[in-house]
């Protein structure tokens, strides 16, 4: 008898010609085709109960928050900040 849990199924993911043929390269190098690269990464989420690798956002980075640290601390010291006028004030400025 097969076992119902074996049985393979297909799925069907969307993604742009460039990315595939880049992946797919990737993964040739491997060794790899691309269902197999797949199947591994479906595999190792489920052993991780996740995504087997950080998303990160760059912005939340710890360079860019000292950057943002500094800045704010710049401004409650009221120092590097320069007063802007409205866009509309400039260019009634230049039209006259």
């Amino acid at each position: 008898m097969s076992d119902p849990d074996n049985k393979k199924v297909s799925i069907s993911v969307k993604t742009n010609q460039a990315d595939k043929e880049q992946a797919a390269a990737i993964f040739d190098s491997l060794g790899l085709n691309l269902s197999t690269a797949i199947n591994i990464f479906i595999k190792k989420s489920i052993v991780e109960g996740g995504l087997p690798f950080d998303v990160k956002d760059p912005f939340y980075s710890e360079a860019n928050q000292a950057e943002l640290d500094c800045r704010f601390k710049k401004i409650a010291n009221n120092k590097g900040i320069h007063s802007h006028r409205p866009l509309d004030d400039e260019i009634a400025d230049h039209a006259n």
